[in-house]
């Protein structure tokens, strides 16, 4: 069973910027899908950002241009950089994997359509204005 550990949530000022980390239990994460999802309190859970085993990358569009995704895979970890902070951003934060069935599955076009089965605990994301 694979497990996901988020890291490096806290409370910034609006504009501050934030990196999130994600250590993923696996040999590899060559063979998983990888995403960050958030949660704010009384609002459903939505995808941020993804990045599948061919290194394509999808963000949602709030965050486009201020939220980056990285994978280091000698390292298994999974980042989640946050820039240009804004309040809106406040949520709990949570890494996501999917892992690839086959080397001849091909996932959706868009890395945050995969049905991610994996999670973490999550990470708590705080701007302030």
């Amino acid at each position: 069973q694979v497990h996901l550990v988020e890291s490096g949530g806290g409370s910034v000022q609006a504009g501050g910027s934030l990196n999130l980390s994600c250590v993923v239990s696996a040999p590899t994460t060559k063979n998983y899908a990888m995403a960050w999802f958030r949660q704010a309190p009384g609002k459903e859970r939505e995808g941020v950002a993804a990045i599948d085993f061919d290194g394509r990358k999808g963000f949602a569009d709030s965050v486009k241009g201020r939220f980056f995704i990285a994978e280091v895979n000698t390292e298994n970890t999974l980042h989640l950089q946050m820039n240009s902070l804004k309040p809106e951003d406040t949520a709990t934060y949570y890494c996501a994997a999917y892992e690839r069935r086959g080397p001849r599955f091909i996932g959706p076009p868009n890395p945050l359509q995969f049905g991610f089965n994996i999670w973490g605990r999550g990470t708590q994301v705080t701007v302030s204005v």
